[in-house]
This record gives C-alpha cells, structure tokens and sequence, in this order.
C-alpha cells in the first residue's frame, strides 16, 4: 500500500526547471569591470520549464516553446526549483490571466518589470521558492554604477524577445 501511495503521490507531481541565459554570450564577465567598476557574470534571461514547455516574459507578453527552444539555444545553467501540484490546465488559465493584467503585451520594462521578475513570481506560484537573488539583483546592481544610469535610457528602449509563440495569442 506504501509503494501506490508514493507512485501516487509523484504522478501528481511535476519538476520546475529554472532555465538561466547569458544574453551577452560572456561579454559581460570580461568587460563590466572596466564598464561598471564591478563584476557581473551575465545579463540574465531566465524562464521557467515545467509541464513539458519553457515560459518566458517578453515585450510582447508571456510565451512559449519546447524547452531551449528558442534561438538563444541550450541554456548556460538549470536550476532545480522543486517540484509542483498544479496540474497543466490550472497553470495555463493562471498564466492566460497574468498574460492579460500584470504581464500584459507593452508592460515590459528592462530594469523592472522583466523576464527574471516573472520567473520569480511563477517559481513562487509553483513551489513557493524564489529564483536566486544574483539574478533578481541585477538590474540595481547596474543601476547602482555611474554607467548604468547614464545608459539607463538607452537601455530601458531595448525589448528582449528570445522567440517562442505568445501565450495569449498576441504578436
């Protein structure tokens, strides 16, 4: 009866994969210390895979593809989130609806309202863990430097679209 039990149990559970891009490709290890007087790793494009798919926020809205599927290729690390309860069709209905009010088409916002800010809240949504805060931290970690705010502007224009297909249907 034990072994049902456990079988059971992991059936109804399924793996949350954190997909973690360097969107400079190393550029931003090698030259953000002459750049910004500081070390960075990356520029962080993350998304989240579960359910056989990898989401992501863009400018045009929360989308979609088969995991690394998009021209940005394999991922530069995978971080284990945990595992989830909720089941496909409840995910996609709690997306539909963040698509259609906090992570709508034009609501995208390099510094602050970004890939890595969705990624932490349907991590939270999903397990109840947050992704880590070196890449959450990033966008004040630029903004903190000389540079950064003087490239803020410039920088604040750019929309990052790895691909995929919108969610919502928008394009």
């Amino acid at each position: 009866m034990i072994n049902l039990r456990v079988t059971m149990d992991q059936a109804n559970s399924y793996p949350v994969k954190l997909y973690i891009y360097d969107m400079s490709r190393g550029m931003a290890r090698q030259l953000s210390p002459v750049m910004l007087g500081k070390q960075l790793d990356g520029i962080w494009h993350t998304a989240i895979v579960v359910h056989g798919k990898e989401f992501f926020f863009v400018g045009e809205g929360i989308n979609s593809c088969a995991p690394a599927g998009t021209p940005l290729g394999n991922p530069d690390s995978i971080v284990d989130l945990g595992t989830t309860e909720v089941m496909e069709d409840l995910f996609m209905e709690y997306l539909t609806s963040q698509g259609e009010s906090t992570y709508s088409c034009n609501s995208y916002n390099l510094f602050e309202h970004n890939c890595n800010t969705f990624s932490n809240e349907v991590a939270q949504f999903l397990t109840g863990n947050k992704i880590p805060p070196y890449i959450t931290d990033l966008p004040s970690e630029v903004l903190s430097t000389p540079f950064g705010q003087a490239l803020r502007p410039l920088l604040e224009s750019i929309v990052i679209n790895p691909g995929g297909s919108n969610i919502n249907g928008q394009r």
